[in-house]
């Protein structure tokens, strides 16, 4: 019998409180995968990657789940689907985004991933009918005001063009896939979402991969273990992707995907106190653009806006 989500109550802290913390925790941790894999991607090949880092992610996450709730679960969990919504949302999500910063750069992958909260916002109008209040409008344009502050680029940083277009179809993708793994598997726990998501994920890029091989594709390319790039690997693939993945799944399943995006926008902060411990100085723009970004969720989420909200 499958271990279902009913068995994961929260016991100390209400939904939204936790949710939020789980969404931050969530971006925190993602935000190492941007650094690590502009070192990697010096030396490997794009599609081998991002294949490589999904298949570690959900070697990891097979490993927590059968011992969290046994071998057995895993016979039970529903693959197939699993498969077409990691496959779809996440597979061809993760790739396209990981293109993007290959194409371009990481500030403006990073800008691409801030205009998440707009795929999100239109998905819950479509697909939930969520009704939108002039505040809750007013907390989305904070929410993108400040994403875009802390991202703190330069013109001469952006890219525009056919690099940041790819960006902003994979953030859609992401948006769709991280909605569809809390809407169509209900009854699991969200280690179990994560994981059969995951496994989409990675099947999706792995038939990519094996596609590239068979025409001879530079973006194959391995290179030569070393000790520091198997460390940035292990950051990239089960801190960044695995962990990550499962708390973003569990916040979205507490706040829901608009809110839960909000979030995602102050990666370009995350990013800026992970290089501060490398020697970076501290910057106050991407402080106050987090500042505006963190009102802009607090606003969201008031109880004037609550009638905005889906159920």
């Amino acid at each position: 019998m499958v271990y279902t989500a009913a068995h994961e109550k929260q016991k100390y802290l209400p939904p939204s409180v936790s949710g939020n913390l789980q969404c931050m925790a969530a971006v925190g941790i993602f935000a190492f995968g941007f650094p690590a894999a502009e070192q990697l991607l010096e030396t490997w090949g794009i599609i081998s990657l991002i294949t490589i880092r999904n298949g570690l992610a959900l070697a990891l996450l097979i490993g927590l789940l059968a011992r969290a709730q046994g071998l057995n679960t895993l016979r039970h969990l529903p693959w197939v689907q699993g498969f077409w919504v990691g496959a779809i949302g996440f597979g061809i999500g993760s790739l396209l985004l990981l293109v993007t910063q290959y194409l371009t750069n990481a500030v403006t992958a990073a800008l691409a991933a801030a205009t998440m909260p707009i795929f999100a916002v239109v998905l819950e109008v479509i697909l939930d009918k969520r009704q939108l209040t002039k505040r809750f409008l007013v907390a989305v344009a904070l929410v993108l005001c400040g994403g875009f502050v802390a991202t703190n680029a330069e013109l001469g940083d952006l890219r525009f063009g056919w690099g940041l277009l790819v960006g902003l179809l994979a953030t859609s993708f992401f948006a769709w896939g991280s909605r569809a793994t809390v809407k169509h598997f209900p009854d699991l726990t969200p280690l179990a979402r994560t994981t059969v998501t995951t496994g989409g994920m990675f099947g999706f890029c792995a038939v990519v991969f094996g596609a590239a091989l068979a025409f001879n594709m530079p973006a194959t390319h391995v290179p030569a273990p070393v000790a520091f790039e198997i460390i940035l690997l292990l950051i990239y693939a089960w801190g960044a992707l695995a962990i990550s993945q499962l708390l973003w799944i569990k916040g979205v399943g507490q706040i829901g995907i608009a809110v839960a995006s909000f979030h995602l926008n102050a990666t370009p902060f995350y990013v800026m106190l992970i290089l501060l411990m490398f020697g970076q100085d501290w910057n106050w723009v991407q402080a106050v653009g987090a500042c505006i970004l963190a009102l802009g969720v607090i606003i969201a989420q008031s109880k004037q806006a609550a009638e905005s909200s889906m159920n």
